[in-house]
């Protein structure tokens, strides 16, 4: 079992900078491959960055050049460093751990992200 707890989120204004954070608990975060979601209201989830276990990542269009994701295994935490924010990045921001040789999948409650001015 993992938990993830986010944090990081509050009120910017546009143009601002934000980092999420997401720790993770248990012994074998390493091999799992972690993403960052958000769900703006009557919106479906819709993925934002992934990075793999080797450190591989991935982002969505609308936010490549301006998001960038990490992780540190020895924290076993992951990171969502978010810049040049944008009234459309407004939303509440998952956490999710995921390894599929375990069929495990998990996600944390989220933290609200909120850009305005």
């Amino acid at each position: 079992q993992v938990q993830l707890v986010e944090s990081g989120g509050g009120l910017v204004q546009p143009g601002g900078s934000l980092r999420l954070s997401c720790a993770a608990s248990g012994s074998l975060f390493s091999i799992y491959d972690m993403g960052w979601y958000r769900q703006a209201p009557g919106k479906q989830r819709e993925l934002v960055a992934t990075i793999t276990s080797g450190a591989l990542t991935n982002y969505a269009n609308s936010v490549k050049g301006r998001f960038t994701i990490s992780r540190d295994n020895a924290k076993n935490t992951v990171y969502l460093q978010m810049n040049s924010l944008k009234p459309d990045d407004t939303a509440v921001y998952h956490c999710n751990a995921k390894q599929l040789s375990l069929k495990s999948d998990y996600w944390g409650q989220g933290t609200q992200v909120t850009v305005s001015s």
